[in-house]
């Protein structure tokens, strides 16, 4: 069971004040599942005087701080609850008039409204390959908006021809007709304009991408909705009120008020450059044909597939060992070998320092510094920039994005202050958070493109470390180390696995079934 914590922002509140916080039983407080915002404190704060009144019994009262850290050491043992935040899903959702987010699904990035027994959240997902729409160094928008028209319409048209199993989740879908177009090849897309991702062109650039993005989205849902009708809950919705996206900011700005010392709960950035003015008044004479239009999936199997980076992820190693039911092979990062060829520094030498180095370039002395800043993995990037990166698109979100968060070396006091800054900068929620592994690529063949002497079990995860700190599956576009990898320390393979059938790997968070 995939399990997060759907944290108030209260709860932050009172940890970043180092005061109290109140455990109930969800028996006594009933409304509290319903509730956001100052509502939710109003009603939570009353609680918590008749518990001191003694009016209700079944309650204990804890340091916030306290539970705050045994949450993060949770997430660092187990990846498990991930950390997503209540008020922002419910406050910027455009559907509040008509109900609840009460969770995420289970990659974080859907956050649609559900009633038991009434409607069951569904969402209709496709992604942007980013990375073909960087024409001659730059975005091209006429080429962007016309592949979001072609997407949108194509995901309304799932709606009308999809199967679904309950009768709920097909009411709650034609009901409210929410799609999630999203974007995969974020990192290519980078590495296409030569910016590092760790760098203030990369979040500039997460911030005006996605803004194309969203503001073409939102257009051709106004588009379907003058030719198709829109969606029937659309009065009364934010659309409606000609509050989008970027608008609801200000709404969750004011709910979350202001900290002791005068200073905002929200740092978030603003800034916009399109005429969303005119959108706004297109909104409210035709309608939308789409509660939601945006949602930011992993899309793992999808973006393996077209060849590009999985999703926003930055890339995992430049070198690395791809699996699939044929066998195990080494795969270089394309885009640093065409560089390094333009240099005359792709040899075998470099091929095989760079598996010596398990896919990083920052100690092989013969790489410019240039290149060893735009070539920076995963691990060797700090995670602020991938929360920077993040709160940028989610300024322009409906809904929210599946962002996984890399930690080389974890510590308390940095993951403290890494989910705290999450929230500060407005994320909805966040996905796994990964650490280093304690197994790496094989070292003994290079020029082959082969591996020698692995043994594949199948379903197997990479050895070493707990399960969201192991190097992710190598089906996945940005693989790790992959089963069975040979030790780095030792170079000696394991003992051969017992032959297992091929199954889907339950225990696998990249297993593509899940995807």
């Amino acid at each position: 069971m995939n399990t997060a914590n759907w944290i108030p922002d209260l709860f932050v509140k009172r940890v970043l004040n180092d005061q109290q916080w109140t455990l109930f039983s969800p028996d006594d407080v009933p409304d509290l599942h319903d509730l956001t915002g100052a509502a939710f404190e109003q009603a939570y704060e009353a609680y918590e005087a008749k518990a001191d009144r003694g009016e209700i019994t079944n309650t204990k009262r804890l340091s916030a701080v306290e539970l705050w850290r045994k949450m993060l050491s949770l997430l660092f043992e187990t990846g498990h609850p991930w950390f997503t935040f209540k008020d922002p899903c419910n406050l910027r959702s455009p559907q509040q008039h008509k109900g609840v987010v009460h969770s995420s699904n289970l990659c974080t990035e859907i956050t649609l409204n559900t009633s038991p027994g009434k409607e069951i959240a569904v969402c209709n997902l496709g992604s942007i390959n980013l990375a073909q729409h960087i024409v001659d160094g730059s975005l091209d928008t006429a080429k962007l908006e016309g592949t979001i028209n072609t997407a949108m319409r194509m995901l309304d048209n799932v709606i009308e021809y999809n199967y679904y199993s309950v009768k709920t989740a097909r009411d709650a879908n034609l009901r409210h007709r929410p799609v999630g177009l999203g974007l995969m090849g974020f990192q290519d897309a980078l590495y296409k304009l030569q910016v590092p991702y760790e760098s203030d062109e990369a979040v500039e650039f997460a911030d005006r991408s996605m803004e194309q993005i969203s503001y073409f989205a939102i257009k051709a849902s106004t588009d379907l909705a003058e030719a198709r009708g829109a969606y029937s809950s659309f009065k009364g919705s934010l659309w409606d009120q000609g509050i989008l996206p970027i608008d609801s900011i200000k709404l969750l700005r004011h709910n979350r008020g202001e900290a002791p010392d005068g200073s905002s709960y929200l740092d978030q950035d603003e800034t916009q450059t399109l005429d969303w003015d005119a959108l706004r008044s297109r909104i409210q004479q035709v309608g939308m044909r789409n509660s939601n239009c945006m949602a930011i999936a992993p899309t793992a199997t999808i973006a393996n597939i077209t060849g590009v980076s999985q999703s926003i992820e930055p890339t995992y190693q430049n070198l690395y060992v791809k699996s699939n039911l044929s066998g195990e092979f080494t795969v270089a990062n394309p885009y640093l070998v065409d560089d390094l060829k333009e240099r005359g520094l792709w040899d075998e030498v470099m091929a095989n320092d760079l598996k010596y180095y398990d896919g990083s370039v920052q100690a092989i002395d013969r790489i410019p510094d240039e290149l060893k800043i735009r070539y920076k993995c995963a691990f060797e990037i700090d995670p602020r920039w991938l929360v920077e990166c993040g709160s940028r698109r989610q300024k322009w979100l409906d809904q929210s994005q599946s962002l996984n968060l890399y930690m080389a070396e974890p510590s308390g006091r940095k993951l403290d202050e890494l989910y705290k800054l999450a929230w500060l900068k407005g994320l909805k929620t966040t996905y796994y958070l990964r650490s280093t592994s304690a197994t790496h690529t094989e070292k003994t063949t290079v020029t082959d493109h082969s591996l020698n002497a692995v043994a594949h079990a199948a379903g197997a995860g990479s050895g070493g470390g707990s399960r969201y700190g192991d190097a992710v599956n190598g089906s996945s576009a940005i693989p790790g180390a992959g089963s069975g990898a040979v030790n780095a320390a030792t170079s000696t393979p394991p003992a051969a696995a017992p032959t297992e059938p091929m199954a889907c790997a339950i225990d696998d968070p990249d297993c593509e079934a899940c995807q």
